[in-house]
């Protein structure tokens, strides 16, 4: 009679002889916020004129200090330390660095504290690159210093008001006296900065001896009032101006200030003052100072010409649609004073080539994708580098286009994300690659041929620290739903059984232009999302109408309605994949923060009949308490939209709740107001139902600090395997 092999005895067989099941661990809270799965990346990369050399922020853990280094693009063997802040005994580590334009000093940024997402103050320091000496630039925390462009001066804000240090004499000047609670001078008020993505408000001109800045009048706008808690005896109130959709914003003023004499004026337009100046800066000539304006509605924008001399104010281009315009960065001034832009027009985000008076010259890119960054211009090869989605909205390929708009060719396909930093001149590139698989990988490659020449940064060892816990890998794939073909990933546990039932969590933002269905490199939220796979979820992420990179058609179709359609998507979404034979249709949750706070709550009450759960973090429950310029971008004002507002509000379905509702804010959240959730908590008790919310004192819209994320992640891990 033959040995028999009982089956423990074999499952003890297998255990042995395959490590990785027998080491298979799981991801805990405390090591995914420890920063333990935190990639490397190049910091604060910056090519020099010289286009031979870029700079590199390197910070040193181990003996917590800063090191600028200027390398070589052609030759790995050479590396210059520039400063390391460990050599400077009253240097404090700095978290950034800036060039003058002549490249004779640097701008160091030490002991930052943040204000609100953008906009920070810190202590700033000179350093000169030949004689090494350092100048502190105010012995105050200050805000936005930038340097004159001789690199004689630096310009920057404090309490509001404008200052100039001149760095030979030392001496001090301030240049405007009104900035207070209700005034700013050189810097943007709380809804620009959220929303136009800007702080510094003024900028110099060429000559070293003009600032144009922005002034600021909130005292129409209305106060927000929120309690800080803190840990004395009494809470005090945090006052600030927050324009909520249908108020008032405040009146801009625009001025041109003359160092040597202190003369002053103010900035005309030719015919009304527009509503928004969204950007300004000097540009495309000594005397050319540029201006994007839009209305109210923002749906017509115009870019403008101020020349200083003649003091006359010039249209270049305008830009309009039925629905809005989006606020870019992309216009690059060609060394004949041409310059690029991109345009919506078509349908699609392309490149354009005008001449210095705003004549289009022609288009250079076309077709149904889009161009999602512009990199530089190389004046030899007259060769424009650009990103785009072409081949794949999911992925990023880089690209290089003649001025012509004949030839084309690719510098890096679409596949995975690709990105690139390159030298002034465009002769070398910084190449950086992620992929669902492929933590960030760096690499510099010479133009022309397009050859690697070494790798500079790879992230093998985070690959094999992650590799010990075997988690499974995003499947992308597309959903085909009311006549559109969504994105979407899914992450199913590493032992799926197609024969057996799973419950199915659905993660999205879901907001205009955003994307959450990429193949990069993820972060904590994304390593969470797999070890809830190894509990036994499988986790969904679908990018419905309204969301980015599919055409202006299919982003703005959401206008007038946030919510709507988005919601309707994610409802069908959730019922199509409930009908997989391995999805338990009866145990489907959803979801999202912010935005996708907002739509994990809406879904859930007016889904009640898909949804059995739902996790709605810092939501908006009506858009009639979030700022002007991002509601009444996609909805217009409440007075002329009131339906839109209120119809898509899921205040006003907390009667159809019937799953299991946890609601999470903070209560220090200055950009959606925890007042969001006290709304709706207040409609859910009035109507009886029963739910579980949790208030971070005194956080922000990030809820972060300390303890408080593996807290949050704890309380959501919990929530979702008791009620999912």
């Amino acid at each position: 009679m033959k040995n028999a092999i009982t089956p423990l005895a074999y499952f003890f067989i297998v255990l042995l002889c395959n490590p990785v099941i027998a080491q298979k661990k799981n991801i805990s809270l405390d090591e995914l916020w420890s920063g333990a799965f935190s990639p490397k990346r190049l910091e604060s990369i910056r090519s020099m004129k010289d286009g031979s050399h870029y700079m590199v922020l390197e910070q040193n853990e181990d003996t917590k200090s800063s090191t600028i280094v200027r390398y070589a693009y052609g030759n790995p063997n050479k590396k210059e330390i520039v400063i390391n802040s460990s050599d400077v005994p009253f240097l404090e580590n700095f978290t950034d660095y800036s060039f003058s334009k002549n490249e004779t000093k640097l701008l160091l940024e030490t002991q930052v504290d943040p204000i609100y997402r953008r906009s920070k103050q810190g202590v700033y320091w000179v350093y000169d690159l030949s004689s090494q000496k350092l100048i502190k630039v105010a012995e105050e925390k200050i805000q936005e210093p930038l340097f004159s462009p001789d690199a004689t001066k630096v310009a920057y804000v404090f309490r509001r008001n404008l200052f100039i240090k001149f760095l030979d004499s030392g001496i001090t000047r301030q240049i405007t006296f009104d900035g207070d609670f209700q005034t700013l001078n050189g810097i943007t008020d709380w809804v620009y900065e959220e929303e136009f993505g800007f702080v510094r408000a003024f900028d110099w001109q060429e000559d070293s001896d003009h600032i144009a800045y922005m002034r600021f009048d909130e005292s129409d706008v209305p106060l927000f009032s929120m309690d800080i808690y803190g840990s004395e005896t009494y809470p005090f109130p945090y006052m600030f101006r927050y324009p909520k959709a249908g108020e008032a914003n405040a009146e801009i003023a625009l001025y041109y200030y003359e160092i040597s004499s202190g003369n002053r004026t103010r900035i005309q337009f030719s015919g009304d003052q527009p509503y928004y100046i969204p950007r300004m800066k000097f540009a495309g000539g000594s005397n050319s100072l540029l201006l994007q304006t839009t209305n109210r509605h923002q749906n017509h924008l115009i870019l403008w010409r101020w020349d200083t001399e003649t003091q006359s104010m010039n249209i270049l281009l305008e830009e309009r649609d039925d629905a809005y315009v989006s606020v870019h960065d992309d216009l690059t001034f060609l060394p004949d004073t041409s310059f690029l832009w991109t345009s919506e027009r078509d349908g699609f985000k392309h490149l354009y080539h005008y001449n210095s008076n705003g004549k289009l010259i022609r288009q250079l890119t076309q077709g149904p994708w889009e161009v999602t960054d512009v990199y530089a211009y190389n004046p030899k090869k007259k060769e424009v580098y650009f990103q785009s989605v072409e081949g794949s909205s999911t992925e990023r390929g880089i690209f290089a286009v003649s001025l012509s708009g004949k030839t084309k060719r690719v510098l890096q396909p679409t596949k995975g994300t690709n990105g690139a930093t390159f030298s002034k001149d465009g002769s070398f590139y910084i190449h950086s690659y992620s992929d669902e698989t492929t933590p960030p990988v760096y690499t510099l490659y010479e133009t022309n041929k397009n050859k690697p020449l070494r790798e500079l940064l790879e992230n093998n060892d985070l690959k094999e620290k992650l590799a010990e816990f075997d988690l499974p890998d995003k499947e992308f794939s597309t959903l085909e739903l009311n006549g559109e073909s969504l994105n979407m990933w899914m992450i199913k546990p590493r032992d799926f059984d197609p024969t057996k039932k799973y419950p199915l969590l659905l993660f999205q933002y879901s907001g205009p232009g955003s994307q959450q269905v990429a193949n990069r490199w993820g972060d904590e939220r994304l390593l969470w999302h797999k070890g809830l796979t190894q509990s036994g979820y499988i986790i969904a992420c679908i990018d419905g109408r309204g969301t980015g990179f599919k055409g202006a058609a299919f982003k703005k179709s959401t206008y007038l309605n946030l919510v709507k359609y988005e919601s309707i998507d994610q409802i069908e979404a959730a019922k199509a994949l409930g009908e997989l034979p391995y999805i338990e249709a009866s145990r489907i949750g959803i979801w999202g923060w912010s935005f996708g706070g907002h739509m994990a709550a809406h879904c859930l009450l007016t889904g009640n009949d898909v949804f059995s759960m739902a996790i709605a973090v810092a939501p908006v429950t009506n858009w009639r308490f979030y700022d002007t310029i991002y509601t009444e971008r996609f909805m217009r004002t409440p007075q002329e939209n009131p339906k839109g507002y209120d119809l898509n509000s899921p205040l006003n379905y907390a009667d159809q709740l019937k799953g299991n509702f946890l609601i999470i804010h903070g209560s220090g959240d200055d950009n959606v107001h925890v007042q969001n959730t006290m709304r709706m908590v207040e409609a859910l008790i009035q109507e009886n139902k029963q739910f579980e919310w949790m208030i971070y004192p005194d956080k922000n819209h990030g809820i972060y600090g300390g303890n408080t994320r593996k807290h949050l992640y704890t309380k959501m891990t919990t929530f979702i395997k008791e009620n999912l």
